[in-house]
């Protein structure tokens, strides 16, 4: 099954107002576990970018000015994207601004079918506990100590690993290192079914009892006085 993480940066919460989205990162998952594959862009928004917002990810007018419009790159997106499943945190949001893009460039939205929230399933799993990316990065362990600023590419690939966690944890993945794809080689790495099919197991050792043992067996048998089971 191939499902895309996915992050976005943004100049404010509503598109619908305006705002609209300046970085998108995606990390590619087959059968959970990460191909190497991912897609990384940024947008000039055509606006000025507010200064709460560049706060938060560092993105400033000055570094977006020379970037390509959404309008330039969305076919290449959505090449990217394809069928897959969408899995972000607090989806909603980077579906709505996704959407508000490619309708804006005259491209069909994707359908909410399609949408996997990790907020959602950490509402399930934990009840009550802080549920943001850094609230559950620390919960499970992890590391997010290279992260200063929200990144959209950054933020996804720590959503890979948390997505990891919440939906059953690393033996999902068994090696997750052996299992990647090296996009450099034409080497393809074996499926967790072929490995399991091409590992060599060790026949089973002799169990049972010998002469001489079932011989001591009975002799001990012998020497019970007033067994339990001569009663019945």
């Amino acid at each position: 099954m191939r499902e895309i993480i996915f992050d976005t940066e943004t100049t404010g919460f509503d598109p619908q107002s305006g705002d609209r989205m300046v970085e998108i990162g995606c990390i590619e998952m087959i059968d959970r576990v990460e191909t190497g594959n991912s897609f990384h862009c940024y947008y000039n928004p055509q606006r000025p970018m507010p200064k709460a917002a560049e706060e938060v990810h560092g993105l400033s007018d000055i570094f977006l000015s020379d970037k390509k419009l959404f309008s330039a790159g969305a076919d290449e997106l959505l090449e990217f994207l394809g069928e897959a499943n969408l899995v972000a945190h607090n989806a909603q949001f980077d579906f709505n601004f996704l959407n508000a893009e490619l309708v804006l460039c005259g491209k069909n939205p994707i359908s909410q079918f399609r949408m996997v929230d990790t907020l959602a399933i950490a509402k399930v799993k934990h009840p009550g506990a802080k549920l943001s990316l850094d609230a559950l990065c620390s919960r499970y362990g992890i590391d997010r100590s290279h992260r200063v600023k929200h990144g959209a590419l950054l933020d996804a690939e720590l959503l890979t690993q948390l997505y990891i966690e919440l939906t059953g944890g690393r033996q999902i993945g068994l090696s997750l290192a052996d299992d990647k794809v090296d996009s450099g080689s034409d080497k393809r790495q074996p499926s967790r079914k072929e490995a399991a099919l091409r590992r060599q197991f060790i026949a089973p050792r002799p169990h049972s009892a010998s002469a001489e043992e079932l011989a001591h067996h009975a002799a001990f048998m012998e020497g019970i006085e007033d067994p339990l089971w001569a009663k019945t």
